[in-house]
């Protein structure tokens, strides 16, 4: 599970290092205006429908039942194809009838819009970037597969392609003089055709030749929609809570591209520790519960907690007590003023403090998945959709579009608790062992201790930040003093070994695609 994790994480690193790169170049080129928004709307509505039916609803319920059979040898390709198949087609009436409805589509994502030139243009971006759905869904099916049989690196390493090829597109879109926002645009479906092909070939060579049918529906398929449908909905709830701020955002001028920037500078851990350990835990105790391993189910989910706290909760720190050198230093160039800054900051430091409730989410998830309980996970999802959309738009005439990233990340909280108390019937493997509840607290008095040495060293340093010539290596300094507070903090409390992380790293390997 630990080489999982680590291979995961690093491919994961990458892909989200080189997303700071596009998203530095996009925000340069096109700053915060009507073709940036309009680029956020288009890559959006792929994707929100993608975490709806691929990584949300059919992953959910696909994975442990495909890990299950593989366990079993209870004809998992079969199940496998069957199921690509059926997807395959869903998808591709999806595309067609949202073609057709693209209008209604982006009102859906930003009523805001409406008669401005960022509707227009988000319609023509939003109809180019819709087939990317059916791509990167069937991408997320064979990544299913791959994960399930312990191969994590192919599925990790997709992503970094969609970044290769954004920033490819930028670059020769500026050499050749062609428009960088219809370029953006275009590379992704092309990028959904990269990382299908990437994750198809990676399943070959596993020994899982998926190739799509006509459609068939079987009992399998039968027992896998019942499983899915609650999942679905609970992924329906989780977007609906990112329309209500992108709803709201949509009414302040630049919001919708503020929360953009700071929801991909939070993304970066949650990306690295907590997706990765989700994925990789999923498949885990799916196994392990089949088997009849309760001991080593709570092993599992226990050493996932731990090392996500670990690795989670000084980002959290980090990001609530100096975002504003984060986002100067990543977005501050071009069209990105000093303005944006300021506000793209205030909105880090609010998911700050939500991203170690989004990180404990994939942590505790894979409990009731493994169990093939997506009815509770869905009423929990619901309610943290009432307390988003109460706090987004109750808040919004008052404090203004910051609204929506305090809904977002009480919501968060919301659902963690919803979920530990749903998870109290589970039996003991579905608790915490001694060792990561002894080291909890350790975790965040060593986090705390590097955000009160973090604030002060920005505090005596600020003047560093506001040279441009010298606010890359204030950053870096500001980076390494972090580190080095916290890996002698952690010794010290006893949150961690070093030597333990160093020892799990070299037992994780090289990860390779």
């Amino acid at each position: 599970m630990i080489r999982g994790f680590f291979t995961v994480g690093v491919w994961t690193l990458a892909s989200r290092v080189l997303g700071f790169l596009r998203d530095a170049m996009i925000v340069a080129f096109l700053g915060t205006g009507p073709a940036y928004q309009a680029f956020i709307v288009a890559f959006s509505l792929p994707n929100l429908f993608r975490r709806f039916f691929a990584e949300g609803a059919f992953n959910m319920a696909f994975v442990p039942m495909f890990s299950k059979k593989l366990e079993g040898d209870e004809g998992a390709q079969e199940f496998a194809r069957d199921a690509m198949s059926v997807l395959a087609a869903v998808l591709i009436v999806l595309t067609l009838l949202a073609q057709i409805f693209m209008p209604l589509l982006v009102l859906a994502m930003a009523s805001g819009f409406r008669g401005e030139e960022q509707f227009t243009l988000s319609v023509a971006f939003g109809r180019i970037a819709f087939p990317y759905i059916l791509f990167i869904s069937l991408a997320a099916l064979l990544s299913g597969v791959l994960n399930a049989t312990g191969r994590f690196a192919a599925a990790a390493a997709a992503p970094v392609l969609l970044n290769i090829l954004f920033i490819g597109a930028m670059t020769g879109a500026v050499a050749s003089g062609v428009d960088v926002a219809r370029a953006l645009v275009w590379a992704i479906p092309v990028a959904g055709v990269a990382q299908m092909a990437l994750v198809w070939f990676a399943a070959r060579r596993a020994g899982f030749t998926l190739i799509p049918r006509m459609p068939r529906w079987t009992p399998e398929l039968g027992r896998l929609a019942i499983i899915a449908a609650p999942a679905a909905l609970a992924g329906g709830v989780v977007q609906v809570n990112l329309l209500v701020g992108r709803q709201v955002a949509s009414y302040f001028d630049s919001a919708v591209g503020w929360l953009y920037a700071a929801d991909r500078l939070y993304q970066l851990p949650l990306g690295v520790v907590g997706i990765a350990v989700g994925i990789v835990l999923l498949p885990e105790l799916s196994r392990r519960l089949k088997s009849g391993d309760g001991d080593g189910a709570k092993a599992a989910l226990s050493r996932a907690g731990e090392m996500s706290l670990i690795l989670t909760l000084p980002a959290a720190v980090a990001l609530f007590v100096v975002p504003a050198p984060l986002v100067s230093v990543l977005f501050e160039r071009g069209l990105f003023n000093a303005q944006d800054t300021a506000a793209t900051a205030r909105a880090v430091a609010i998911y700050g403090l939500g991203l170690p409730a989004f990180v404990i989410q994939k942590i505790l998830q894979p409990l009731y998945f493994a169990r093939e309980d997506t009815r509770r996970p869905f009423y929990f999802a619901l309610v943290a959709m009432v307390v988003n959309a109460a706090l987004a738009l109750g808040l919004a005439p008052i404090i203004g579009w910051t609204a929506a990233a305090i809904g977002t990340t009480v919501a968060g909280w919301a659902m963690v608790v919803l979920l530990v108390i749903g998870a109290r019937d589970m039996g003991d493997e579905a608790r915490f062992d001694t060792r990561f509840r002894q080291r909890m607290p350790r975790i965040v008095i060593a986090s705390a201790g590097m955000g009160v040495i973090l604030w002060a060293a920005f505090a005596w340093g600020a003047e560093a930040f506001a040279l441009s010539g010298w606010r890359y290596l204030a950053l870096a300094a500001l980076v390494a003093l972090g580190m080095v507070s916290y890996a002698i903090l952690g010794q010290l409390t006893g949150a961690f070994r070093l030597g333990e992380l160093r020892r799990a790293f070299r037992r994780s390997g090289a990860p390779k695609p």
